[in-house]
Formats: C-alpha cells, sequence, structure tokens
C-alpha cells in the first residue's frame, strides 16, 4: 500500500506508509465516507503527537495542512474503499484550539474513530449534514467549499478571541476541520464540541434567531419526534428560559462580548440553539425503561459491545467519561456540558408546590456566513417584499447583533 503525505502547503514527499497498529480498530461505519473520517482522524492524531508542541503558533500554520493519499489494495478492505485523500486544514491551529477548550486529543481521537458516529435528522436549511460522535461528545457537520474559506478568513482572529477569554465563550468550539475525497467525491467536514449533554436527554429544542419573519418551524419538522422550532414558535407556545437574575447576568454578558465580536468581523446569521431537559420528565422516561428491561438503555457500539447511557465501551482508554460519577436526576458535570444552566426554582401558578425543574443547553451555531454580496441582495429583495421597517433575518451584522440580543434578553428571566 503507498501513500503520498503532504505535510504542509509547499512541500510533497512520498514516504511508505506501515500501519501496523491499524489492526486494533477496524473504522466499522455505514458507509465508507465515515469509515475514511475515523481512520484519517486517527492518522493525524497520532501523527500529531510525534509533533512538538510549540511555545507559540506562527502565521504559516494557519495556512498549513496534512493530506495523504492512499491506495488501499490489502489493510482492512472489508470497511475503507480502495483509493481515498484525507486532508486535515491547519493541523497545529486545532490543537492549540482543543487544549484551549480543554478536550485531550486522546478523547477527542477515541470518541471519533473507536466506533462509528451517529446520523442526526438535523439538517439546516443548505442541505448540511448532522453526525454526532457515538459517545455523544462532539458533532460533525458537513460544510461547504465557501465556509472553509471563511473558517480560513476568520480562523486568526477566532484563535485570537478564544486565547483572550480563555476558551469561556458561547461560540461553537472548533476542533477540526478536514476535507475526504472517496470514489473522486470531496467532502468537507468540521467537528465542534456537541452544544448538548451527552447524557441528559433534550425534550425540546429551539433555533432563534430574534427574528419573526418567517421564523416558524414548518409541518414536515413539527412532525419529527424531536423537531426544531423557530422564534415565532418559541413565542407563540409562551416559553421562558428562567435561569434566575445571576446566571441571566452572567450569559447575557458571555452572548453580548461573543456577538460584539462576530459583529467586528462582519458576520451574521448565526443562532441561538436552546435546548431544553425537563428532569421530572426523564424521571419518568428513566422509570418506564427500567420497567421494560435493560434491553431498550443499551445501543450496540458496531463492534457488538452493548454502549449504555454514558455512551462509552468499558475498555475504552484514556476516555473521562469511562468514569462516570454518580448524578442524580438533571445533574451534571459543568467540565463536560459547558453550555449547561440550570432554572430557576419557580413556582408555577397552578401547581403552587411545584417548581419547573429544567436545565437548559445554550449557545450558538452557524457562525460562517459573511455579510457579502449574497446577503446584500437578499436584504434589498426581502425590504422590498416585507417593507423597511419589517423584522427580516438578514439585515447588516451590526443590525442583527442588535436584534439578535435585545431578543435573548427579553426571553431569558
Amino acid at each position: 500500500m503507498a501513500a503520498n503525505c503532504t505535510t504542509s502547503a509547499s512541500k510533497t514527499k512520498t514516504k511508505k506508509k506501515h500501519f501496523v497498529a491499524q489492526k486494533v480498530k477496524l473504522f466499522r461505519a455505514s458507509e465508507p465516507l465515515l469509515s475514511v473520517l475515523m481512520w484519517g482522524v486517527n492518522h493525524t492524531i497520532n501523527e500529531l503527537s510525534h509533533v512538538q508542541i510549540p511555545v507559540m503558533l506562527m502565521p504559516d500554520d494557519f495556512k498549513a495542512y496534512s493530506k495523504i493519499k492512499v491506495d488501499n489494495h490489502l489493510f482492512n478492505k472489508e470497511n475503507l474503499p480502495s483509493r481515498f485523500k484525507f486532508k486535515e486544514y491547519c493541523p497545529m491551529v486545532f490543537r492549540n484550539l482543543r487544549e484551549r477548550f480543554s478536550i485531550d486529543d486522546q478523547d477527542y481521537q477515541n470518541s471519533v474513530t473507536r466506533s462509528a458516529p451517529l446520523n442526526s435528522d438535523a439538517q439546516n436549511r443548505m442541505g448540511a449534514r448532522f453526525l454526532t460522535t457515538y459517545d455523544k461528545r462532539f458533532v460533525i457537520k458537513t460544510i461547504t467549499s465557501e465556509d472553509v474559506a471563511e473558517m480560513h478568513n476568520i480562523l486568526k482572529k477566532y484563535h485570537q478571541y478564544i486565547v483572550e477569554c480563555h476558551g469561556n465563550t458561547l461560540l461553537p468550539q472548533f476542533l477540526g476541520m478536514y476535507r475526504l475525497t472517496v470514489d473522486g467525491v470531496e467532502t468537507y467536514m468540521t467537528v465542534t464540541r456537541n452544544v448538548f449533554s451527552h447524557r441528559l436527554s433534550v425534550h425540546r429544542k429551539y433555533d432563534l434567531k430574534g427574528s419573526t419573519v418567517s421564523r416558524e418551524a414548518s409541518g414536515k419538522e413539527k412532525a419529527k419526534e424531536l423537531p426544531t422550532l423557530k422564534d415565532n414558535d418559541f413565542l407563540n407556545e409562551g416559553q421562558r428560559i428562567q435561569i434566575g437574575d445571576e446566571n441571566k447576568k452572567m450569559f447575557l454578558d458571555k452572548l453580548k462580548r461573543d456577538v460584539e465580536f462576530l459583529a467586528q468581523l462582519k458576520i451574521m446569521d448565526y443562532s441561538l440553539l436552546v435546548g431544553i431537559h425537563d428532569v421530572d420528565r426523564a424521571e419518568q422516561e428513566e422509570m418506564e425503561v427500567e420497567e421494560k428491561g435493560d434491553e431498550e438503555d443499551c445501543e450496540n457500539d458496531g463492534m457488538g459491545h452493548p454502549v449504555g447511557s454514558y455512551g462509552t465501551p468499558p475498555d475504552s482508554p484514556g476516555n473521562m467519561l469511562n468514569f462516570p460519577r454518580i448524578f442524580g436526576p438533571g445533574e451534571f458535570d459543568p467540565t463536560v456540558d459547558v453550555y449547561a444552566i440550570k432554572s430557576h426554582d419557580i413556582i408555577l401558578a397552578d401547581f403552587p408546590d411545584a417548581p419547573r425543574k429544567e436545565v437548559f443547553f445554550m449557545a450558538i451555531i452557524d457562525i460562517l456566513t459573511h455579510y457579502d454580496a449574497k446577503k446584500k441582495a437578499a436584504h434589498a429583495a426581502k425590504t422590498v417584499k416585507h417593507g423597511a421597517g419589517a423584522e427580516i433575518s438578514t439585515v447588516n451584522p451590526e443590525q442583527y447583533s442588535k436584534r439578535f440580543l435585545e431578543f435573548m434578553s427579553n426571553i431569558i428571566t
């Protein structure tokens, strides 16, 4: 098997690759693309482990890439295609970001490669595909080549911002960006930290932009088991995010700082993703599962091993989720579920003795839309259709950030 390995944008060298250790992992997945992703992340993390961590990142690190071309006739042909290419963008930068987000490379590697990623039925209007790693810690999303270019445009400033805020942000936590070539088709992917919990289920989900024009979920979306609802759905249901004054101040301060940064970068059209875990409902569901027996509480990890509610095979090395603390209902580890906020205990009018117990997961998503000519054209068209004063989604970045903050501060109590 021959492999061409390029370690930077400027130099190409050819060397033989011997995949001795690969026998441990089969990279078994439902489709070749996912097997290649698993193989590629495993390979690049292994390669990075031999590269010394620099004192500081250099300008060239933000343009660099590593890539490997595999002509694979013998190794693991049951799971991997005979020919494929895998490219990692800015490997040193993303390794540094993972460290700043307190994500160990071994944990990251295990999450992505130990068992196949799981398909999600979520899909945005651009047709992007979403998956989660088998342990639900990370989200894998397909992106466009334009998104890759925009990521390169903002990466230096994004990295600097993460350094300055010590990783304490509601922005997406970008952990890796890749290009996979299978059967001559190029697919681009990013990996981010999952906004939602690996353990606490989400019972309601909203994508909020602070706009009310055409911001309702479709009938098709609402028919899903866990639909992604929108601004008007949120308002019409009389939904509130009740987290108390102290949590509200901390959250809005962080949100303000983040969206001001996005406005400086001329970025817009982002959303606040909100997931709500209903503690009482989860307890009820757990009791029902226990009554029916354990088989419904387990999944198969693709290698015949049952995976429990933590989603971690029992022999998974180095994974901190391997040694879970015992949590009570609605409790979580804030170092893992970094976006989680407990509800403020509010006595409901109809049930004077029953506080509503919820956990909210909230973070900013979709930050790769730049206010370019396409958005300006869309804004002009929508202004003609709805009138100059209408609450339309495509305003300029400063207006967008102001409207976004105003909406969020009104719905949080």
